[in-house]
């Protein structure tokens, strides 16, 4: 999840998060991991750290999911009540590593 959102009040945040509960429920057995909120993050390179946690989509935090295909995902990822509040998504596939 991209972007952090602020409410205008503690009803608004709370209205929000039983959005989001809802919405976490009706995944049923394809939620793997919740996950967890993000709050502050740097970015580490060969030349040098810098703060990831500027500018107005930083990432706020993840979670995992089965689904068949990634196109599956990124239809269960449009129901997610972060964008309704201006976050944004980004979708990944993970690739199978055992060796």
């Amino acid at each position: 999840y991209y972007g952090a959102i602020k409410f205008k009040s503690q009803e608004e945040g709370a209205k929000h998060m039983e959005k989001w509960m809802a919405w976490m429920g009706s995944l049923g057995d394809a939620v793997v991991n919740r996950g967890t909120p993000f709050s502050k993050s740097k970015t580490v390179t060969t030349k040098g750290v810098t703060d990831s946690s500027a500018g107005s989509k930083p990432i706020t935090g993840y979670t995992v999911i089965k689904a068949k295909t990634l196109a599956q995902a990124v239809v269960v990822a449009k129901k997610c009540p972060h964008l309704a509040v201006g976050g944004s998504i980004v979708v990944s596939e993970t690739m199978d590593m055992q060796m």
